[in-house]
């Protein structure tokens, strides 16, 4: 299944991340659960995802699908992931957060960024993707994140630079670890 605008393919995405059974995985900015839906199977009962939102319609999207999966181990969210407690998850509770397609719709890309560091355990690990510059798709070239000011945002909120991901022809990636 691919999600986001038909490019990126949730699957192979996350055959990059290493996930495992057991995991405590928060997809920021969810959608229609694209990637949320993948990872739930991958993790099992033992796991978890919060699958987060702005959108109330995005998370019924994840709710209906969840259902019609038989798939228990998610929690939706609506909240703002901007500001500092926003997701309303404990500190240093989650191993993965995926931040995909959700910076270059941001006012405070730092925001959300701090926000997935407070909740993130010590070497869990962000996967962050976005779209790439000076490409015929995506948004308005205003909104287009560059890797450089998120590689700087990161690394100033305690990340650690892991790896680059091979997303598609449209979109960077870059997995983060908390130090």
């Amino acid at each position: 299944m691919k999600g986001t605008g038909g490019f990126l393919n949730p699957e192979q995405t996350i055959k990059q991340l290493n996930i495992e059974k057991g995991m405590i995985i928060a997809d920021f900015g969810c959608g229609a659960g694209y990637f949320t839906i993948p990872l739930a199977k991958i993790v099992g009962e033992q796991g978890k995802i919060y699958a987060l939102d702005v959108l109330e319609t995005a998370l019924e999207s994840v709710r209906s699908r969840a259902k019609l999966e038989g798939l228990l181990n998610i929690e939706t969210k609506r909240c703002n992931l901007e500001v500092s407690v926003g997701s309303g998850i404990d500190n240093n509770s989650v191993d993965w957060i995926l931040l995909h397609n959700i910076l270059f719709q941001s006012d405070d890309k730092s925001g959300i960024i701090k926000e997935a560091v407070r909740i993130l355990k010590k070497g869990g690990k962000i996967s962050a993707i976005d779209w790439k510059e000076n490409q015929p798709m995506g948004p308005a070239k205003e909104l287009v994140v560059s890797i450089e000011s998120i590689k700087k945002i990161a690394e100033q909120s305690g990340l650690k630079f892991r790896s680059e991901m091979n997303v598609d022809n449209y979109h960077w990636g870059m997995i983060f670890e908390k130090i």
